[in-house]
């Protein structure tokens, strides 16, 4: 096939036969997991299992809204939302290969500088997970002592500004905070850390 598709929602009845195609209503998803860092290794692996929990007909409320804290986050939000959160998993084999559109992700919150949309979305009740899959860069290491480092001024800034900070980890704790006020009990962490380079001591 020569033609350029474009994917969404209206035109995943246009793809290929051999193109898998998600075989429930997404409209009935609803979120249960804020995901911060739509990278090819989240879009691979967690939104692809549980898409294919979707699939199976099970725990439609654990749909996925993206997230993202870099300002160049908004360029994939923006590509993201047009395609309605659908993604394409292309699998390699020796065999052949095979392509898959997975429809876990259902939206992309707004980037911001002061990440209001996403702490207030983390505080929601409805969400349970709360995940990330950043490369090292994102985890404020001191590349000479392979720790934490509290001297970095995106950290200095949160300490300083709880209500508006400039990180994910800022964001996820004045979440917790409005939770734990409103009586609401913590969402759990899931964090991945994926190293591009030599992994620190």
């Amino acid at each position: 096939m020569d033609e350029l598709i474009r994917l969404s929602n209206d035109s995943l009845d246009q793809l290929p036969l051999a193109v898998r195609k998600p075989r429930y209503d997404r409209g009935a998803l609803t979120p249960g997991i804020v995901h911060i860092g739509l990278g090819n290794f989240h879009r691979a692996h967690q939104a692809w299992y549980l898409h294919r929990l979707f699939e199976a007909g099970f725990d439609l409320d654990w749909a996925i809204i993206g997230a993202g804290v870099r300002p160049g986050d908004a360029a994939q939000r923006k590509k993201l939302l047009a395609q309605d959160c659908l993604t394409t998993l292309i699998e390699l084999d020796p065999a052949g290969t095979s392509a898959e559109v997975s429809g876990a992700m259902i939206d992309f919150l707004p980037v911001e500088t002061d990440n209001a949309a996403l702490i207030a979305q983390m505080a929601d009740p409805a969400i349970r997970i709360v995940s990330l899959t950043v490369t090292e860069g994102g985890y404020f290491i001191d590349a000479s002592t392979g720790g934490f480092d509290p001297s970095h001024a995106d950290i200095c800034h949160d300490a300083d500004h709880p209500d508006a900070p400039r990180t994910a980890f800022g964001a996820m704790i004045a979440a917790l905070k409005l939770r734990r006020d409103s009586g609401l009990g913590p969402f759990t962490c899931i964090v991945v850390i994926t190293f591009r380079g030599t992994v620190p001591p």
